[in-house]
């Protein structure tokens, strides 16, 4: 039997034997092993901003949440400057997802500007 019948099922019986039962503590460790976070956040104010710029320059992912602006606040035109910035300073990327997401992508990630679908 290949490995692609073993994961598919190719026909056959299974046995308690063929499984083996994973502990979740052997993974915890390798997830704080991780290089790079995915944040979430809001930005109600200028001051929020500075959360976002601290993980971006730690090499994390943030996708914030600007909903509480419009996009013709001027607030909002001088956050999305400022992470502009930051964006640039790390070699990242920073993308405007409609009127209420922004996501910035630290150092050596790039968003694609395209839909899966």
């Amino acid at each position: 039997m290949g490995i692609m019948s073993k994961i598919l099922g190719g026909g056959g019986q299974r046995s308690v034997d063929d499984y083996v039962e994973l502990d979740i503590d052997d993974f915890a460790e390798a997830s704080a092993e991780t290089g790079m976070k995915v944040h979430i956040a809001e930005i109600g104010d200028q001051s929020d901003v500075i959360p976002i710029k601290d993980a971006v320059y730690d090499g994390d992912f943030v996708i914030a949440d600007i909903t509480r602006h419009s996009t013709s606040d001027r607030t909002v035109e001088h956050i999305i400057d400022e992470l502009r910035q930051v964006a640039d300073e790390v070699d990242g990327d920073i993308v405007q997802k409609g009127d209420d997401q922004l996501v910035v992508a630290p150092t050596g990630v790039t968003v694609s500007r395209q839909k899966l679908s």
